[in-house]
């Protein structure tokens, strides 16, 4: 299950973060999460649950936000929004598509007292 690794660099980042600015308490964190970044989201908000505790988000609302599927189609020139890495290219039906976005994931934002 990488999503408790991937919980536990959200907690690595957050805890830098109020060392930095100053803050000590975590109300939401917000996460982008690429639709081929292969993350479990349950997986991830339970992993985000164990992990935050005794920690300055702990009990902290995680907010994940969906990024779509990009690709370069080489056929048309256009950058496209696809639903799965070998689609076809939705404006001229072409096969040559190089994913381009969609396999990322980010903190996004805090909200924090």
């Amino acid at each position: 299950m990488h999503e408790m690794s991937l919980a536990e660099g959200i907690r690595t980042v957050i805890e830098d973060s109020a060392r930095v600015n100053g803050f000590d308490h975590v109300k939401k964190v917000r996460v982008e999460i690429g639709k081929f970044a292969g993350v479990e989201k349950p997986a991830l908000e339970f992993a985000f649950d164990v992990v935050m505790r005794g920690s300055v988000a702990e009990g902290a609302i995680l907010e994940m936000i969906d990024l779509p599927g990009k690709a370069m189609c080489y056929d048309c020139a256009k950058e496209v929004e696809i639903e799965h890495r070998l689609d076809l290219c939705p404006i001229c039906g072409g096969g040559k598509l190089m994913p381009s976005g969609g396999d990322e994931m980010r903190i996004k934002d805090l909200e924090v007292n």
